[in-house]
C-alpha cells in the first residue's frame, strides 16, 4: 500500500503512540488499560495500581474539556470528575517517561427513581436496603416529608433487575404495594423492580469483515445508530492496545468505519477496541484480538479462551489406595471424612484423555496444602464433625497434603495437564489458617481477635466485620491490615507455589474477606516476578458473594483478572428452572454485568459449585429454587435424579453458560448430571464411565458437545453479544468476531416453539448451518424461521 507524504510522516509519529514504545525507555505499559465508567458531576478516586502496572508512575495527564483530571502522585491516587454536563465518551491522555498513552472514560447522568412505602404501624427509622446498595439496612433512610404517612427516599439505578426491602426498627418488610416478589431462600421474600432501558439509547457496533492487503491490514466495522445520520469521525473512538489510532488510520462511509493498519507496526499480541458515541449514548466496545496483525484463531491462546473444569482432589479419583488414610473418630461421618481422591488421580484423567474429550483447557483444583489429621467440630448447630477432606485447613506453607501426594507428584500434575495443553489454576486459601498452623503458633499478632469487645464471638459476621471475622473457632483469619509482615509473607508464600509448581494462576477463596492491600500486593508480585516468565500470563480468579460494586472493586489491572459471576448465576438459575420467568429479566441482568464489568471480561459463570447445590437438585425437584442452603436435606434425605427428562434442563443451561461472554466453569461430575444438596452433599465422589446410568451417558455426550463448540469457535470465547429475542421461553443471540458469526437459540419451554429471527441486513447472510447437528436452514431477506423442541439449544453458523 501507498502512502502520502504527510501519511507518511503521521504513521511515524504515530507509530510511537501506538504501541507506547521508545528507544529511550523501557517503562512500557503491558495491561490493557480499561474503560473507567465515571457519573457526570461525581468525583471518582482510583488507585493508579488498580490502573496499571509500570516501573515507576511519574505519569503527566493532559488536560481533557469534558473531565477534570487529578493525579496526586504522593498518595497514587488518580481523581477524575466528568463536566455535569457531559455523557458519552472521551480520552484521558497521560504521559509515561517518553510514552503517551490513552484511557477510555465514559461518562452518564444518574437517574434517580423514587421508592415509597406507607407503614401499617409506627416506626422510628425506616430505610430502604437491597441489591443495588449491597443490602446495607442504614444508607438509604426513608422520611415522611409531607406528613402524609408515606415514607420515601431516592437512589440512583442503571437498567437492571434490582430486589430490595424496607427495614423499619430491625424488621425487613416486603413491599406491600409490589405484587412483584422472588423468595430470599432464608424463608421469607423480596420485592422486584425492573428498570427498563431507554429504547433510544440502543445503538450497536457490528463487526464487519478483516482483510490483509499487501503491506496493511484493513478492519471494518458497522455502526447501528438510532437516526439515519452519518457517523462523524468525534463520534468514533479507537485504540491498539493503549494508544489512540488517529483520523489518517480510520475512514468513515455512511455508518461504516474502516481501519487500516500497517503490517510492521503490529506486534506479535495485539488488541484492537473500536467504540462509537451517538448523542450522550456509548455503543458496546468492539475487541480484535490481534497475533502477529491477524485475528486470533483456534492456535492462539489467551484466557479468553479459557473453559474452566473445577474438582475437588479427595472427591475426584483414587488413584494411589496405598496413601489412603481416612481420619478416625467416632462421630465423624464418612460424607465429611477422606474418601481417597489424589493427585495421582487426576493424573490418570489427564492421561486417559477425559479431560481432552470433555473439551476442557483449564482446571482448577482445589487446596494442595497439607490439612490436619484428626475432626474439628463445626460452631453452629447440629455441631457436626468434619475432617480437612477439602483442603480449606492449611496448617502448612509449603508442604502438600500426604493423602493426596507430594511436591513432586504435584508438579508431575502441572506437566501432564501441560503435555494435553490444558492449564492448572491452583486453590490459595489467604483469609485464614487453621489453628495448627506455625503462622498462627508463631505470630498469633499476624490475626485478628475471636472476642469483641461487646463479648460476642467474631464469628461469621461476613458483612459486620468482613475483613477479620473467623468462620469457626479453629480457623482463626488474618488482620492484614494490622500487619504488613503477614502481608508481605503470604503474598511471598503464593507467588513460591506458582514457582515450585509451574501452575498457571490460582482460584483465590473468601476474597472479599481480605483486604485490596492483600490483592494488590501479590498482583504487583507476580506481574514482577512470574508473569514475565511465562508465555500466557498469571490468571487469578476470586471468589467473593455480594454485590456487583463489592466484587467488582477486586477486579482490575491491579488486584484480581476476575470474579466469580455469582450476581448473574442468581439470576440465572431461576430463569432455566422456572417456567413463568422470562429470558428478558436475564438478558437485564447480562447487560448489567457488561455496564460493570465490560462485554469482553474474563468472569467465571457457574451453574453450581462446591458451595452451591447442584443444578439437578432443583432440576429435578429436590429442591426448591429458593433454597440456597439445603444442608439437613443432603444429610438426612439426599437427592436423586427420578425423571431423566430433566437433564434437559441441564443441556440447556450448559448451552447457556458456554456461549455467553466469560469463562464457563463446570464443576466436576455436573457435565453428566450429578445432583446433591448443600455441602458435603454436593461433594459426592466422582463417578466414571461404567459407573453411569444411560440418562448419565447421554447427558454427557451433550455436555461434550457444546463444550467442544465453544472450544472450537472463536466467537463465542471472544466475540460481541447482539440479542434478537428474550421472552418468557426464547433467548436468541448473536455472537460475532471477524472470523465467523453464530447464533445461538434457547428454548427452555416444555413444548415446540416456532419463532422468526430478524438477522441485521448488514450481516447478508443467505443460510445458517447448526453446529450441533449439521442441520440447514435458509434465510428469506433478513427473516430466518426457526423451530425448538422441548428444552432445546441450537448454535448455528451463519453463511
Amino acid at each position: 500500500m501507498r502512502y502520502s507524504k504527510s501519511v507518511l510522516i503521521n504513521l511515524v509519529i504515530i507509530s510511537a503512540m501506538l504501541f507506547g514504545c521508545s528507544q529511550k525507555s523501557s517503562n512500557k505499559i503491558e495491561d490493557i488499560i480499561a474503560n473507567i465508567n465515571l457519573t457526570a458531576d461525581k468525583p471518582l478516586s482510583i488507585v493508579i495500581d488498580d490502573l496499571l502496572f509500570a516501573e515507576n508512575y511519574n505519569l503527566e495527564f493532559s488536560p481533557n474539556k469534558d473531565v477534570i483530571v487529578q493525579y496526586l502522585k504522593g498518595s497514587d491516587t488518580l481523581i477524575l470528575k466528568a463536566d455535569k454536563n457531559f455523557e458519552g465518551m472521551t480520552l484521558v491522555e497521560f504521559k509515561l517517561d517518553d510514552n503517551v498513552y490513552q484511557i477510555p472514560v465514559t461518562s452518564k447522568k444518574e437517574k434517580f427513581y423514587t421508592f415509597s412505602f406507607k407503614p401499617e404501624k409506627e416506626y422510628k427509622t425506616i430505610s430502604l436496603f437491597g441489591s443495588f446498595n449491597g443490602w446495607d439496612r442504614y444508607s438509604l433512610p426513608m422520611n415522611d416529608q409531607n406528613k402524609d404517612g408515606v415514607y420515601e427516599t431516592q437512589t440512583s439505578l442503571e437498567p437492571g433487575v434490582y430486589q430490595y426491602k424496607f427495614f423499619g426498627d430491625g424488621e425487613e418488610i416486603v413491599d406491600p404495594q409490589n405484587p412483584v416478589k422472588v423468595s430470599n431462600g432464608m424463608g421469607s421474600f423480596n420485592s422486584v423492580r425492573v428498570i427498563e432501558e431507554d429504547k433510544n439509547a440502543k445503538i450497536f457496533l457490528h463487526v464487519d469483515k478483516y482483510e490483509s492487503i499487501e503491506d496493511s491490514v484493513m478492519f471494518s466495522f458497522i455502526a447501528e445508530l438510532n437516526d439515519r445520520s452519518d457517523l462523524q469521525y468525534n463520534q468514533v473512538f479507537v485504540l491498539l492496545n493503549n494508544n489512540k489510532v488517529e483520523s489518517d488510520f480510520i475512514h468513515i462511509k455512511g455508518s461504516r468505519i474502516i481501519i487500516t493498519l500497517p503490517k510492521d507496526e503490529l506486534d506479535k499480541k495485539d488488541l484492537l477496541r473500536v467504540t462509537f458515541s451517538d448523542n450522550g449514548i456509548v455503543s458496546n466496545t468492539q475487541h480484535v484480538f490481534l497475533f502477529d496483525g491477524k485475528p486470533g484463531d483456534n492456535n492462539n491462546f489467551t484466557w479468553h479462551d479459557g473453559i474452566i473444569y473445577s474438582l475437588m482432589i479427595d472427591r475426584f479419583k483414587d488413584g494411589e489406595t496405598k496413601i489412603n488414610k481416612p481420619v478416625a473418630h467416632d462421630s465423624l461421618s464418612p460424607k465429611a471424612n477422606y474418601m481417597g481422591g489424589d493427585l495421582q488421580g487426576v493424573i490418570d484423567k489427564l492421561e486417559d484423555g477425559y479431560f481432552d474429550s470433555l473439551g476442557i483447557n483449564t482446571i482448577w483444583i482445589s487446596p494442595v496444602n497439607d490439612n490436619p489429621d484428626e475432626a474439628f467440630r463445626e460452631f453452629p448447630e447440629p455441631h457436626r464433625y468434619y475432617s480437612g477432606y477439602h483442603g480449606y485447613w492449611p496448617i502448612s506453607s509449603n508442604k502438600v497434603e500426604d493423602q493426596f501426594g507430594n511436591m513432586e507428584k504435584l508438579k508431575e500434575l502441572v506437566s501432564t495437564a501441560h503435555s494435553h495443553n490444558i492449564k492448572i489454576l491452583l486453590d490459595f486459601v489467604s483469609n485464614h489458617t487453621h489453628i495448627n498452623h506455625p503462622y498462627f503458633k508463631e505470630h498469633r499478632n499476624w490475626y485478628g481477635v475471636l472476642e469483641l469487645p461487646n463479648g460476642e464471638l467474631n464469628l461469621r459476621k461476613w458483612d459486620e466485620y468482613r475483613l477479620t471475622t473467623w468462620f469457626e473457632p479453629y480457623l482463626p483469619s488474618f488482620d492484614y491490615l494490622g500487619s504488613q509482615e503477614a502481608v508481605d509473607t503470604v503474598t511471598s508464600n503464593a507467588v513460591w507455589w506458582l514457582e515450585k509448581t509451574g501452575a498457571d494462576g490460582y482460584r483465590h477463596d473468601a476474597v472479599k474477606h481480605v483486604p485490596n492491600l492483600f490483592w494488590r500486593t501479590l498482583a504487583n508480585k507476580i506481574k514482577k516476578n512470574v508473569s514475565p516468565k511465562r508465555q500466557i500470563p498469571v490468571y487469578q480468579i476470586g471468589e467473593t458473594f455480594g454485590s456487583y460494586g463489592l466484587i467488582s472493586s477486586y477486579v482490575n489491572n491491579g488486584q484480581l483478572n476476575a470474579q466469580f459471576n455469582f450476581n448473574l448465576y442468581d439470576v440465572a438459575l431461576p430463569t432455566f428452572l422456572d417456567e413463568n420467568a422470562s429470558f428478558d429479566n436475564l438478558n437485564k441482568e447480562m447487560l448489567k454485568t457488561f455496564s460493570v464489568y465490560g462485554n469482553q471480561h474474563l468472569m467465571g459463570n457457574i451453574m453450581d459449585s462446591h458451595d452451591k447445590n447442584r443444578f439437578m437438585a432443583f432440576a429435578d425437584g429436590d429442591l426448591d429454587v429458593s433454597e440456597w442452603s439445603a444442608v439437613e436435606t443432603g444429610w438426612n434425605n439426599p437427592p436423586k435424579v427420578d425423571n431423566p427428562e430433566n437433564y434437559k434442563k441441564l443441556i440447556l443451561y450448559m448451552a447457556y453458560m458456554n456461549t455467553i461472554p466469560g469463562l464457563p466453569v463446570i464443576y466436576y461430575g455436573s457435565e453428566f448430571g450429578m445432583t446433591g444438596a448443600s455441602d458435603p452433599d454436593n461433594r459426592r465422589m466422582m463417578r466414571f464411565d461404567g459407573q453411569l446410568n444411560a440418562g448419565e451417558i447421554n447427558t454427557l455426550e451433550h455436555v461434550k458437545k457444546i463444550i467442544n463448540i465453544r472450544k472450537q469457535h472463536t466467537a463465542l470465547r471472544t466475540g460481541d453479544f447482539f440479542v434478537l429475542q428474550a421472552d418468557q421461553n426464547i433467548y436468541s443471540y448473536l455472537r460475532s468476531d471477524m472470523n465467523e458469526r453464530l447464533l445461538v437459540v434457547l428454548n427452555k419451554s416444555n413444548k415446540i416453539q416456532e419463532t422468526t429471527l430478524d438477522i441485521p441486513l448488514s450481516y447478508d447472510v443467505k443460510n445458517l448451518v447448526s453446529l450441533k447437528d449439521g442441520a440447514e436452514v435458509k434465510v428469506n431477506s433478513n427473516e430466518v424461521k426457526i423451530a425448538l423442541g422441548s428444552k432445546d439449544w441450537q448454535i448455528y453458523k451463519l453463511n
